[in-house]
């Protein structure tokens, strides 16, 4: 019994151990953070976060342009993954065992692939091949910008989405398809009716899992971005993100320049800490429900 209760006390400290570890880093990388941004904040102020003039050999960092390359890529990617992953997860659970597994294991193999390949795809076959579509119908563009990047970060994001999408609706009690069926529902009114309003947690998380993995992408929007720090005034501009230009310019940063890089690093931070306070109150609802 003793020898038990000492194993017991010894897994809860390592329990505690390790929570309180995480806590440690964030904070203290929190703090490197706030430290290192300081001048950048002292020098630039709010124009660090609305000016789009962002040329550090000139002394200017505004990151209006990246901050809107960001939102503006991570939402349209979750406008075109979500849809198709949340598609991809019924039919995968619902589909017979012979044709499920493989399909299961090609769209975990998605999510095993490097950025960077995702980034040489995008750039060596997706950019050329949408100029000329763009050219056919009569637009004028580069191939890079918002839409390559939103399209290179809906087909990383996507298996990642429908991987939690589809233990969340496998995590369904078959009596409550059941009895909608058994009242006349269709199949279609009860998977929307019935099981999506019966995980609209989990759900819900996913697609937050999938924005994460957005707002962080760097190599393959480096690729394909076109590295324009100005608002894009339209799908076919040329953009950047904050990620794309950390990845660009740290190597290279000092003084001012690699004070304002840890500035956006912390923009970045703060964008995903505000996701997730967001998102908790409705998970927490919804699961209390």
């Amino acid at each position: 019994m003793n020898t038990r209760f000492d194993n017991e006390k010894l897994f809860r400290a390592l329990c505690k151990a390790g929570a309180l570890a995480g806590l440690a880093i964030t904070f203290a990388l929190m703090a490197v953070i706030v430290r290192e941004s300081v001048p950048a904040w002292r020098a630039a102020g709010l124009s660090l976060i609305f000016s789009q003039d962002w040329n550090p050999a000139g002394g200017s960092y505004g990151a209006a342009g990246a901050l809107a390359g960001t939102v503006l890529t991570a939402a349209l990617a979750l406008a075109l993954a979500v849809p198709l992953a949340f598609a991809a997860a019924l039919f995968v659970n619902s589909a017979p065992p012979k044709i499920s597994a493989p399909l299961a294991h090609a769209l975990d193999l998605l999510a095993a692939i490097p950025s960077v390949i995702y980034g040489m795809w995008g750039l060596f076959i997706l950019c050329p091949l949408l100029q000329g579509a763009f050219a056919r119908l009569g637009f004028e563009s580069t191939g890079f910008g918002l839409v390559p990047s939103a399209l290179v970060l809906a087909l990383m994001i996507l298996p990642y989405i429908s991987a939690v999408m589809r233990d969340v609706l496998a995590q369904t009690p078959a009596s409550l398809v059941e009895s909608a069926a058994g009242v006349g529902c269709t199949r279609w009114e009860a998977t929307w009716q019935i099981v999506v309003r019966a995980r609209k947690a989990g759900l819900c998380g996913a697609v937050m899992i999938g924005l994460g993995r957005a707002l962080g992408e760097t190599m393959a929007v480096l690729f394909v971005c076109g590295g324009v720090s100005k608002i894009p005034g339209s799908l076919l501009d040329g953009c950047t993100t904050i990620a794309a230009t950390l990845a660009n310019d740290f190597a290279e940063a000092d003084g001012i320049h690699k004070s304002a890089l840890f500035a956006l690093g912390g923009i970045l931070l703060a964008f995903e800490f505000a996701i997730q306070a967001a998102v908790a109150p409705l998970l927490k609802e919804r699961k209390g429900k």
